[in-house]
């Protein structure tokens, strides 16, 4: 296990230097830069000259990569040319509203895949699953963005159980508090969700027929057991492999998503930060703030890797 684990790590160390290589490259081709947006279009080209003397931007790319390095080796990620602040306190008051974002809609995701998935499954050509699996198909072709806005026109502009948009924070003495702040994710959470539900839906439902069909199931059925009592006492926990691959790749498309979705709800998390950052072509926030979502998307890969090695001890070998 230590020895798979070590392995893990490494290729992580090396999957994140390779995205910080090429997110510096792909910004450097990018056109315009900080100083020319800060003063606008018709502002003198000596002066615009003069501010990327000033903000660092007149040196070699190389040059300003292995600075980036050599920050994010002690903890330094820059001084945001925007909001002319450290690029660290930006992400870390951001992210206090991402993470419990994604975390909330990959728990409604989980939980109704598994829900959908394993119903399904149960009734394996009946009436059931041809409905499970039509919402199912629904819920794949609708694009996030449109249904936050449904959703938005429904619980919001209709019914009035929830905000249209903003993010009242977590503490009391700002006018939030706990409960105000996780009513304010609820729809942008089911926005998100929905549409990866119902892929690692069609993903479960496929697991457990598999499973369904091993001479094990049917030596426990023959014993005496309820289909449902195999289902969650032996079936569910081998098909868990194939759903945990999907639902760790969808926490990257969650993190994407996210980024449409806050500017949908007005949502001041990392991904109206990213938004904000490219149009001010602010490059020391977003090469940091994406390095910063790979990290994300790269942990969760790793630990999927361990929950592999949990659910079947073969993959250690591998």
């Amino acid at each position: 296990m230590f020895s798979f684990v070590l392995k893990r790590l490494f290729t992580l160390g090396l999957g994140l230097l390779g995205v910080s290589l090429l997110v510096m490259l792909v910004l450097e081709v990018l056109p315009g830069n900080a100083a020319q947006v800060m003063l606008g279009p018709d502002a003198d080209p000596d002066a615009v000259l003069a501010l990327q003397a000033q903000l660092g931007l007149d040196v070699p790319w190389p040059w300003r990569y292995a600075q980036w390095l050599q920050g994010l080796a002690v903890g330094d990620l820059g001084i945001s040319h925007a909001y002319d602040a450290p690029v660290a306190d930006l992400l870390l008051e951001r992210l206090a509203l991402t993470i419990p974002l994604a975390l909330l809609a990959m728990l409604l995701t989980v939980v109704l895949a598994l829900a959908v998935g394993v119903f399904a499954a149960l009734r394996h050509n009946r009436m059931g699953d041809v409905a499970a699996m039509g919402v199912a198909q629904l819920g794949m072709a609708v694009p996030n963005f449109w249904f936050a806005i449904v959703l938005v026109l429904v619980f919001s502009v209709q019914l009035q159980w929830f905000s249209a948009g903003g993010f009242p924070g977590w503490s009391a003495e700002m006018g939030g508090g706990f409960w105000p702040a996780w009513r304010a994710l609820v729809l942008p959470a089911v926005a998100l969700a929905v549409v990866q539900a119902a892929i690692l839906a069609r993903i479960t439902r496929s697991a457990v027929l598999d499973e369904m069909r091993q001479d094990y199931v049917r030596t426990a059925l023959s014993k005496g057991l309820s289909r449902r009592a195999v289902v969650y006492r032996h079936v569910l926990r081998n098909a868990l492999v194939p759903v945990v691959t999907v639902a760790g790749l969808q926490f990257a498309n969650l993190l994407a998503g996210a980024i449409v979705v806050e500017n949908v709800f007005y949502l001041p998390g990392l991904g109206r930060l990213i938004f904000q950052a490219i149009a001010n072509r602010d490059t020391v926030v977003i090469r940091n703030a994406v390095l910063l979502l790979a990290v994300m998307v790269m942990v969760v890969n790793f630990v999927v890797d361990l929950l592999y090695a949990w659910i079947d001890p073969r993959v250690k070998a591998i």
